[in-house]
């Protein structure tokens, strides 16, 4: 470490290098596999790189280094659960319509899934579950506001608020 980095370099580094060999141990214990247990030991860092939030203030920072990779590891559940959705659609429709889809069209359906993965995984949480409960699994505004705990006019505005981020994601 340099005495020049900024300080949140120097937070960032030192809770690599004191907690990435812990954490990586805890996610291979977990996962049971040690390349996705790597993968996902980055991925926590780099999250926690993107907040950009004092890493200094963090008391417990093994807690907060398991939460987040738990939070990353549900993400991965919900996109491996959403393509193998589409996958199970697709494989469906090949059958109806007896291959008329070509390899290109698969190809540019996969890269739009990953790409509004990639939006949803920039979502507030309730603003991403409002989101795929109304729009994947068809739920009512009203069974959405039972299942959240979260009174309709709310479901609403994360409905809307989803909305105008995937516009805007769309635009960037």
């Amino acid at each position: 470490m340099s005495v020049g980095e900024p300080p949140f370099q120097r937070e960032i580094t030192q809770l690599y290098s004191e907690h990435h060999g812990w954490l990586l141990t805890w996610l291979r214990r977990k996962l049971g596999c040690r390349q996705n247990a790597a993968d996902l030991a980055q991925d926590t860092f780099a999250r926690i790189l993107l907040t950009r939030e004092s890493v200094a203030t963090i008391r417990e920072p093994r807690a907060y280094l398991s939460t987040t990779a738990r939070r990353l590891v549900i993400d991965q559940a919900r996109r491996r659960q959403i393509e193998q959705a589409y996958l199970q659609e697709l494989t469906l429709t090949v059958d109806a319509l007896e291959g008329f889809q070509s390899p290109e069209q698969i190809h540019t359906t996969l890269e739009a899934l990953e790409h509004i993965a990639f939006i949803l995984e920039g979502m507030h949480e309730y603003s991403r579950q409002a989101f795929v409960l109304y729009y994947l699994e068809e739920l009512t505004q009203q069974q959405i506001a039972r299942q959240l705990k979260l009174s309709e006019r709310t479901v609403r505005k994360y409905l809307i608020q989803a909305l105008l981020h995937c516009s805007h994601s769309m635009d960037t």
